[in-house]
């Protein structure tokens, strides 16, 4: 039986956060619509990272707790290119992922997804990603965290990328590694929302652009699956979504027996509040289409 559960990254509330909302503001909005589950960005989110005060820990805790949240996934970085002159290391990017896991656990995660720099238009990740992982597989085991790349547009599901992810579960037979999807894969027509820092040729021929990936593809993988990032970019007045297929994506979900977190990520534009009333009509889409889809009134 399917189980979908719902929660929001506080990486849609960018450019509202620590602006017109504090972390107890986007917490108690999370609640507010009935999700359950936060994920950050560790870089991003957390004061003094890598090294968080025990202050800001108690007061992490003491939101989880007063809001009722549970973290979910956690976002880290493995810069590949932060030296001019060189790559990052094996070894070195094998640290950065350790220390990741760690603050992760720490915090109360259950899944990690490392960004590893990519080397191509299509997102493959540098060649270190497979020591890299390799290297923290028994210490993501002993933290109970899962490791999970993102299949983010443009890279489709049929793609070498992913292939390779599954080999390496395979191979490994590693309980603790799986895959993330961004449900931006699966968008139909392009969008008009805007991203400051980025020319308009880079928008079109990167995120905007649909790539439409069909619902068999995630069949195929589904059962490699750990974590959904909801991915979208404007729902309307209606609560029409006209990018991302959600009736089909759940559909999918439900008949699959998929069970899991599909965590929002809204990607559209960044005007205050906005972010606000974009996650909460998702959350009421998300939730209308399930009892739907249900059979429930």
């Amino acid at each position: 039986m399917s189980n979908l559960k719902y929660g929001v990254s506080l990486y849609s509330y960018t450019g509202d956060i620590n602006t017109v909302l504090t972390l107890e503001d986007a917490m108690a909005q999370i609640a507010d619509i009935g999700a359950t589950g936060i994920e950050i960005l560790g870089e991003g989110h957390v004061p003094n990272y890598p090294e968080p005060s025990t202050a800001w820990i108690d007061q992490w805790f003491g939101l989880l707790e007063k809001y009722q949240l549970e973290p979910t996934n956690y976002g880290s970085w493995i810069d590949s290119s932060m030296w001019r002159d060189r790559d990052l290391t094996a070894d070195e990017g094998a640290v950065m992922l350790a220390r990741d896991l760690r603050l992760a656990h720490r915090l109360g995660f259950t899944s990690i997804r490392p960004k590893i720099g990519v080397v191509s238009m299509d997102l493959r990740p540098h060649p270190i990603w497979e020591e890299v992982i390799e290297r923290n597989l028994d210490l993501a085991a002993e933290l109970d965290l899962i490791i999970c790349p993102e299949i983010h547009a443009p890279t489709p599901i049929k793609h070498p990328v992913v292939d390779e992810y599954i080999a390496f579960i395979e191979r490994t037979g590693s309980k603790n590694f799986r895959l993330l999807i961004d449900t931006g894969i699966f968008q139909r027509a392009i969008t008009t929302a805007k991203h400051d820092g980025l020319s308009e040729e880079a928008q079109e021929e990167g995120w905007r652009k649909p790539l439409a990936v069909p619902m068999s593809d995630l069949v195929d993988v589904l059962p490699y699956v750990s974590f959904i990032q909801a991915k979208f970019f404007d729902i309307n007045d209606d609560l029409v979504d006209g990018q991302i297929p959600w009736r089909e994506i759940l559909q999918t979900l439900k008949e699959n027996e998929w069970s899991g977190y599909l965590s929002s990520e809204y990607e559209g534009d960044r005007l205050p509040y906005r972010s606000i009333e974009q996650v909460r009509r998702q959350h009421a889409l998300l939730h209308s289409l399930e009892a739907e889809i249900a059979g429930t009134p």
